[in-house]
């Protein structure tokens, strides 16, 4: 019997038997357990179903109501917020997160992971999910990865290619790739058309990376472990390290597309590198962490309303929202990947058709809904931990608990293949792991599962990934899931979806942890940071001899002009002026860079 039952209402009773029963789960994870050995290949998965009208509601649907967005929405500082008509966003400076030390896993049959065989689910005649009478998650004992012989991707034997590791965590230097140092000294690695793929400065503590999607990505690493992250149109982060409990924890104020929020994270060594895992700054009660984790008693379409948003159409071919839901876990699943989706859109140079994608099958998207579920259980067992734990909050607990475990990418990501060569990731891509570090300052390898095409990783590509980057895949999971479990509190019992039981309708509380840190900065402080870091690469760029200016907001035309010559053709449109170059458009107003796309 399933702890958490079928029905739509969660009693006291069911709800202490909850509590009750992830507590006597929680020792599991503690254990120390092997690696997951790699799975062999199988046969590809289907194709996911075409389209369905409306943002992915079945047809009859309820048409969203008042609980229909256009997309999960910015969470604010202090808790659920307002839906954005924008689409997919951020996550909030401290709203209520997944990272969680100290839970049990979905192999157990106690815990909120574990699923019925009697649990109805989407019908596969209805389009992607599992088949009609299986739970939306794994049978108790079963991993969220396939088992050995069944997975996607490659046999297993394939390692990460030739290329020798340089740098923490296992990052790697492609065989079409020459190390040279610059005019100012700086360590540059060269493509073989030329361009310099990334610029390392020791002295000022900078990392350059032109990524293959077109980004340019500047990360620079104080002594005292403040950071800055500076991308393409003004996006970024500042990271500022404080103590709590003689122990170091980090604020990052985010600052994208005009949206400005905070998050938390550790600071603990593992694999021979220093690593952030996530933190939350809110918890939820133990009712609504039972009842996410619960299936609904009958599958509900939902309305997203994304019809209207450039994204979505963009990625039709690639990702295919649920028809219904058997369970909040689904449903955050495609919040998720919508989420990322949306991200990975705003953040591209250019939006040239995709090209032969491997599309997020059913068989896919069942995968993420496990490991969403899991950490759905690992928060709750987190919300009752006294103190944060480094080694199970962090992808040290993923690299050793024996499942193959799920990313979706951050970030737009370039990584080595098993051949040696040099493929990327972009956020909403899929990847499963493989196997772990074999030691210190070693890279992990994962199966890609799911990618957009043209220039990113083949499907069933093994591919490298560094722990540093693999810990900010875990982040961006475990704090959009945080996100999603916002949206749907506010709009549970909207738009077609079920209800919560009153016991679950409680608004999150405030970790002690979050209570602790420094108020943030003003979002002006941050958004200048970046911009002065970005300034900074162009510097340090211009030094080396190596690449043009980046441009950024603010710029003046003539600033522009002198970057990147006349442009192709511009467009006066009222107060705006438009630039139009092969693979970017600028928009001034009053003199000045307002936009860059």
């Amino acid at each position: 019997m399933n702890i958490l039952g079928t029905n739509k209402h969660l009693s006291g009773k069911h709800a202490m038997l909850l509590f009750a029963a992830l507590l006597l789960a929680y020792p599991a994870l503690r254990a120390d357990n092997k690696p997951a050995k790699p799975a062999a290949p199988a046969a590809k998965p289907a194709a996911p179903a075409p389209k369905p009208a409306g943002g992915g509601a079945a047809h009859g649907g309820a048409p969203g109501g008042a609980g229909a967005s256009h997309g999960p929405s910015t969470s604010s500082p202090h808790g659920p917020t307002t839906s954005s008509p924008k689409g997919p966003t951020t996550s909030s400076p401290h709203g209520p997160t997944t990272s969680s030390p100290k839970g049990p896993t979905t192999s157990s049959p106690k815990g909120p992971g574990a699923s019925s065989s009697k649990t109805p689910g989407p019908s596969t005649s209805k389009g992607p999910g599992p088949a009609a009478g299986k739970g939306p998650g794994p049978a108790a004992g079963k991993g969220p990865g396939p088992a050995a012989g069944k997975g996607p991707g490659p046999a297993a034997g394939k390692g990460p290619g030739p290329a020798t590791a340089k740098g923490p965590g296992g990052s790697k230097i492609p065989n079409n790739q020459k190390t040279v140092t610059a005019k100012n000294g700086a360590t540059a690695t060269v493509r073989k058309d030329g361009k310099v793929a990334t610029l390392k400065d020791p002295k000022r503590g900078m990392e350059v990376h032109h990524s293959l999607s077109g980004n340019r990505r500047v990360v620079t690493e104080r002594a005292d472990h403040s950071r800055i992250v500076a991308e393409r149109g003004g996006r970024g982060y500042v990271q500022r390290p404080f103590r709590y409990h003689n122990r170091e924890f980090a604020r990052r104020s985010y600052y994208y597309g005009g949206r400005y929020h905070n998050a938390y994270y550790g600071r603990y060594y593992y694999g021979g590198v220093y690593l952030n895992p996530y933190y939350p700054s809110y918890y939820y009660g133990p009712y609504y962490y039972g009842w996410v984790a619960s299936p609904w008693v009958t599958p509900v379409p939902y309305a997203w309303g994304w019809g209207g948003n450039p994204w979505y159409g963009y990625y039709g071919a690639y990702f295919t929202p649920y028809p219904s839901y058997a369970g909040p876990a689904f449903w955050l699943t495609d919040y998720l990947i919508a989420t990322s989706l949306s991200a990975a859109y705003e953040a591209q140079a250019q939006q040239a058709a995709l090209n032969n994608p491997a599309p997020l099958t059913p068989e896919v998207k069942q995968l993420i809904s496990d490991e969403v579920r899991q950490q759905v259980t690992l928060e709750y067992n987190e919300s009752k931990a006294a103190e944060p734990d480094d080694k199970i909050s962090s992808i040290q607990l993923l690299l050793t608990d024996g499942k193959q475990h799920v990313f979706v990418a951050a970030h737009d990501l370039d990584v080595v293949d098993a051949n040696g060569g040099e493929c990327a990731l972009s956020q909403g891509d899929a990847i499963q792991l493989r196997s772990g570090p074999s030691g210190d300052d070693q890279p992990a390898t994962l199966a890609v599962l799911a990618a957009k095409g043209g220039s990113e990783c083949p499907n069933g590509d093994l591919v490298s990934v560094a722990l540093p980057d693999l810990q900010e895949m875990q982040n961006h999971m475990r704090e959009t899931i945080d996100q999603g479990m916002q949206e749907l509190q506010k709009k549970q019992g909207k738009g077609g979806l079920p209800a919560a039981p009153s016991s679950a309708k409680d608004p999150p509380k405030e970790s002690a942890m979050a209570l602790a840190a420094p108020p943030p900065p003003p979002e002006d402080e941050v958004k200048a940071e970046i911009k002065q870091e970005s300034q900074a690469a162009d510097q340090e760029e211009k030094d080396a001899g190596v690449a043009p200016v980046e441009l950024h907001d603010g710029m003046t035309i003539a600033e522009v002009e002198a970057a990147m010559g006349a442009p192709q053709k511009h467009v006066d449109v009222g107060p705006k002026k438009i630039y139009v170059y092969k693979d970017m458009k600028v928009t001034f107003r009053d003199g000045k860079v307002s936009d860059i796309q």
